[in-house]
């Protein structure tokens, strides 16, 4: 497979699961940490979206899917399945060193190891899913807060998973 169609494919791949899988386990409804609840409030300040800022600062202030995701990614690239099952161990100790109550994380690094896995038989190695992921999450947070925050509260509505608080 082309390389970079492969890299193309893994980032919305990847893109998909982490997004997917956070809105649903709830961070767009809460900020699980105070800084995620600061960051929502800056960003909708800017113009942005409240429940996709929250979605934003959870992913910023502790290992949600994002950094599962990536984990994963990189646990599978490294060691295969066992890499990957290391991984969501590192990110479920994490979201409890932040005394995140959630479990986000630990759900995207389980099920982002499983696709790697699955789409490494088509030709889409580990590691395109690592360079994937950095797309994916550039996307999200590093181009422009408001319009991203905008589309994740769109997402987090059509999800039913929309914060309730203001």
């Amino acid at each position: 497979m082309n390389e970079i169609l492969a890299v193309a494919i893994a980032s919305i791949i990847a893109w998909l699961n982490f997004v997917i899988v956070d809105a649903l386990l709830g961070l767009p409804e809460v900020p699980s940490i105070k800084g995620a609840d600061n960051i929502a409030r800056y960003i909708k300040n800017r113009g942005g979206d409240l429940s996709g800022g929250f979605f934003q600062g959870n992913i910023l202030c502790s290992p949600d899917a994002s950094a599962g995701t990536l984990l994963a990614s990189i646990g599978v690239m490294l060691l295969g399945l066992e890499g990957g099952l290391i991984a969501a161990l590192f990110v479920f100790i994490g979201n409890r060193l932040c005394a995140d109550l959630g479990y986000a994380g630990t759900v995207g690094t389980l099920t982002m190891t499983g696709i790697v896995i699955a789409f490494s038989y088509v030709g889409i190695r580990p590691e395109m899913f690592v360079v994937g992921m950095v797309i994916a999450v550039t996307t999200i947070q590093g181009i422009h807060h408001p319009s991203s925050s905008k589309l994740l509260g769109k997402i987090a509505k059509k999800l039913n998973r929309y914060t309730q608080l203001e």
